[in-house]
């Protein structure tokens, strides 16, 4: 099954020298869909901050070191091009455009598959690491598992979506806040971060403090953030949440940054009943949010709960918001072999919005 003429070899970056920033472009092997796959053909792949953290070794808590020779990315988007066995009655069809999410594939029959939890399946691969990712022009996909693309949403915007938008999106719905409530997002003007602005203030009606360096303030007021905070110049963040919160603080902060010092601050910035949803994961040795004290946990009855990449419903409701015009991630496009020039700049923290390559 399938279609005729693709070529024998093509395009993919790989992280050559993982534990640095350094990627390479080599040419592979065509592979062949097995039983319940299907073969895409990428146009577009975003940058992720997950991807340099991957290819630099910089997350303690995943269990191996990056090979040599890892195809990274985990926000594909392009046309299903060939069916592999056993796929006649999937949801998808050929030349439908489809998306690659964090989680290439789950078993969708542990504990965790079934509560909903996709990101916790005992058996699941993250698209990327030890799994071939998206940084190539072709990639294999389990039929049941590829995202698909509403028509009219252009493929380099909805990208970004499949990884930063549908993590903000279930970030958000879980932060407990109602709409017309005070929501601070720290690391506003980041990929993450803009879109989590966007979805906060116009899908979900939040009053929007954002705060970030001082050069994002633009992209984060233009998302619809209410107010902004820069972190240089600020020298007490409590005291100018609680000028903005009728002197009461947030009832909900969102760290989309892997900054220490933000999730440091976090339970500081709460009202009572406020609760800290924590998106963005910090490189290096962990450290722990010292304000999270039990006394004070108690006595304003603060909560801190954890987000990882959303689900299924949650990756469909995101694009849908897309299609619709309610969101608009802000991105620029670059060539494939600009990857480590990219990744060079979200490591100075210069980065506004989001990157996307073009994998033509």
């Amino acid at each position: 099954m399938g279609s005729v003429g693709l070529p024998k070899k093509y395009k993919a970056i790989v992280y050559d020298k993982p534990g640095t920033i350094s990627t390479k472009i080599e040419e592979l092997d065509m592979p062949e869909p097995g039983p319940g796959e299907v073969l895409v053909n990428l146009t577009h792949s975003g940058v992720c901050h997950s991807d340099m953290g991957i290819m630099t070794n910089s997350w303690a808590w995943l269990p191996y070191p990056t090979q040599a020779g890892q195809v990274g990315g985990h926000e594909g988007v392009g046309k299903i091009v060939k069916l592999g066995p056993g796929t006649e009655n999937a949801a998808v069809k050929e030349g439908q455009r489809v998306g690659i999410k964090w989680m290439a594939g789950i078993c969708q029959s542990c504990t965790a598959c079934l509560a909903g939890h996709d990101a916790m399946c005992f058996s699941g691969k993250i698209s990327g690491y030890y799994t071939p990712g998206t940084f190539q022009q072709y990639v294999l996909s389990p039929a049941n598992y590829v995202t698909p693309i509403p028509d009219g949403l252009d493929s380099a915007a909805a990208a970004p979506l499949l990884c930063a938008g549908v993590t903000v999106y279930s970030a958000l719905r879980k932060c407990n806040a109602e709409s017309g409530n005070y929501v601070v997002i720290l690391g506003a003007g980041g990929g993450l971060g803009h879109l989590a602005v966007q979805f906060s203030s116009k899908a979900i009606g939040h009053r929007v403090i954002g705060i970030d360096h001082s050069s994002k303030k633009d992209i984060i007021m233009e998302s619809g953030a209410e107010h902004f905070i820069p972190v240089d110049g600020t020298t007490d963040f409590v005291q100018a949440v609680k000028d903005l919160t009728d002197g009461l603080g947030t009832h909900a902060v969102l760290v989309m940054t892997a900054n220490n010092a933000a999730y440091g601050m976090s339970v500081d910035l709460l009202r009572f009943g406020g609760r800290v949803v924590c998106v963005g994961i910090p490189e290096g040795e962990a450290v722990p949010i010292k304000s999270a004290l039990p006394g004070i946990m108690v006595a304003k009855s603060l909560q801190i709960v954890g987000s990882a990449v959303g689900d299924r419903r949650e990756a469909l409701e995101t694009l849908d918001f897309a299609a619709r015009g309610i969101v608009k991630t802000h991105y620029r496009v670059e060539k494939m072999d600009k990857l480590a020039e990219v990744f060079t700049e979200m490591n100075a923290g210069t980065l506004k919005g989001r990157v996307v390559l073009d994998l033509s």
